[in-house]
């Protein structure tokens, strides 16, 4: 789509920019407006380094920046906006106008050196999934605020796609079923010893150690998660059974261990480490041993995310999606048997929305916690991400992997999780009835 700029007026000019049929309203710090009829959002430009930051870095990233600083705002549907992307992503300037736009431009004073990014931008150093980086982009991410996230996640502190028997179930049920789910497909029993790569704030050893009497060990870079988890289990009353350690995944030598559960953390790994990932926890599996890796996918055939856009820049430094082709192959060059893959995209998108439900109840709290530039962040991936889920432009898969014992899989001739999404604690908070039964 290409345009001709108007000669006056910031408001008229982007709406001229976005043409005609863009339900968009527009505000602009010099008093001009454009609202088209049933607009579903209106973007507020606040100040002219709205405009130079957007000029200074063309596309997603110089929009991301004047968004955190709060150069630019939006009001309404943030939905239904960011399912505009597309439309927006394929704007462009006829040649003849640039002249135009170039006068608007220098009245408004946009023309000079850019400002500096925002404060919340990630700034990570070194060889781009080494030890040292890997642990600066981790932190970046989850050493922000404990609290922070218990206002997004809810009580469950599950940071990773729920799922949804159906959405009356609510978020919280929802997560439970998603442990269960993930417990059930390894084959959890008392006494087993599981390992739980990027364990975060503890939910998955705890229902596992709770529910199914493991004993269990759960690693995470994050200090901030590893502190929490480890009050969370002496809550529990579960030191006997459950270890936190602050830890990366190469440095763990203990093994080997019965189950293996990934959870939330592969997004993190990168292309070039899949073998070293996936090899490892095979040398770390017992004989017959079962990998639960749950992770973000990238669909076939769509490109990837740029280095410098929303995403890494703000959100996550250095993550990496991976085509679930791709990972099935990579685990079973590891050595492992691949025996079940689920999708999961739909479930996703229930979760996310229920995540920028509690952080729009609880704002002004999350700015207290995080500051106003992360809690605008948090916002636009959150409702961006559950927009990405929904269209397809993102998939989450559950890969269940068992290292080979001589062609003895121990796995059931067909499925036998498939009652998670029903699974509910018991009244005396034990084990399911199933399960105590055995």
């Amino acid at each position: 789509m290409t345009t001709a700029v108007p000669r006056a007026g910031v408001a008229r000019a982007l709406a001229r920019l976005m043409g005609p049929d863009l339900p968009l309203a527009v505000t602009a710090y010099d008093g001009s407006c454009h609202e088209p009829p049933a607009p579903v959002a209106t973007v507020h430009v606040r100040s002219p380094l709205a405009l130079r930051r957007a000029l200074a870095a063309p596309g997603q990233l110089g929009l991301a920046r004047a968004y955190v600083a709060g150069d630019l705002d939006v009001e309404g549907d943030l939905y239904s906006l960011l399912e505009l992307q597309d439309r927006l992503d394929g704007l462009s300037v006829r040649p003849s106008a640039w002249p135009d736009l170039l006068r608007l431009l220098r009245s408004e004073g946009v023309l000079g050196r850019p400002p500096a990014p925002p404060a919340e931008e990630a700034r990570v150093r070194g060889r781009r999934f080494s030890r040292s980086r890997y642990g600066d982009a981790i932190a970046h991410h989850y050493d922000v605020s404990n609290e922070f996230y218990r206002l997004v996640l809810g009580p469950s502190m599950t940071y990773s796609c729920a799922v949804w028997a159906d959405p009356s179930v609510g978020l919280e049920a929802a997560q439970q079923a998603k442990h269960e789910l993930v417990s059930r497909k390894l084959g959890l029993r008392p006494g087993m010893r599981l390992l739980d790569v990027g364990c975060g704030w503890g939910g998955m050893v705890l229902h596992a150690a709770q529910h199914h009497g493991v004993r269990a060990v759960g690693v995470t870079l994050s200090a901030e998660q590893a502190a929490l988890a480890r009050r969370r289990v002496v809550d529990a009353g579960l030191t006997d059974r459950i270890e936190i350690r602050e830890q990366d995944y190469r440095q763990v030598t203990d093994g080997p261990f019965d189950a293996i559960s990934s959870i939330g953390m592969f997004e993190h790994v990168g292309a070039e480490q899949l073998p070293t990932y996936f090899g490892r926890l095979h040398g770390l599996l017992t004989p017959g041993g079962r990998l639960l890796n749950h992770g973000i996918s990238q669909p076939a055939g769509r490109r990837p995310g740029g280095r410098d856009g929303f995403i890494d820049r703000y959100v996550f430094p250095d993550g990496q999606l991976q085509e679930i082709g791709r990972v099935t192959t990579a685990v079973q060059n590891a050595g492992f048997e691949v025996r079940h893959v689920e999708g999961l995209r739909e479930h996703y998108a229930l979760t996310l929305r229920a995540w920028v439900s509690n952080l729009e109840e609880r704002y002004d709290q999350a700015v207290t916690q995080v500051g106003a530039g992360r809690a605008r962040i948090w916002r636009l991936y959150l409702a961006g991400s559950a927009v990405g889920f929904e269209a397809g432009q993102i998939e989450v898969h559950q890969t269940l992997a068992v290292r080979s014992n001589g062609g003895r899989s121990g796995m059931p001739p067909r499925p036998d999780w498939d009652r998670s999404g029903e699974w509910a604690v018991d009244a005396g908070g034990g084990r399911p009835e199933e399960e105590q039964s055995t």
